[in-house]
């Protein structure tokens, strides 16, 4: 079961070359499509690798919190 939305901001396991870790979910899918927010890189990705990578995600606070402990119906 899914746990995140578009446009929610998310920290995978591994960083991007550029320094920054956090990524906005821009398409949902088969694929996923994110974007780098730290150079606006776009990356696309399988549906169960991202499920595999995730690790956080930003929830209403701004705080980023595990993504076992996030329920997007409290949003």
């Amino acid at each position: 079961m899914k746990k995140y939305k578009l446009n929610d901001i998310v920290s995978l396991k591994k960083g991007h070359p550029c320094g920054e870790n956090k990524w906005k979910i821009e398409r949902m899918g088969a694929d996923m499509k994110l974007r780098c927010l730290g150079c606006d890189k776009i990356v696309w990705m399988k549906r169960i690798d991202f499920d595999k990578r995730i690790r956080k995600i930003k929830d209403k606070n701004d705080k980023f919190v595990s993504i076992v402990n996030y329920n997007p119906e409290e949003d």
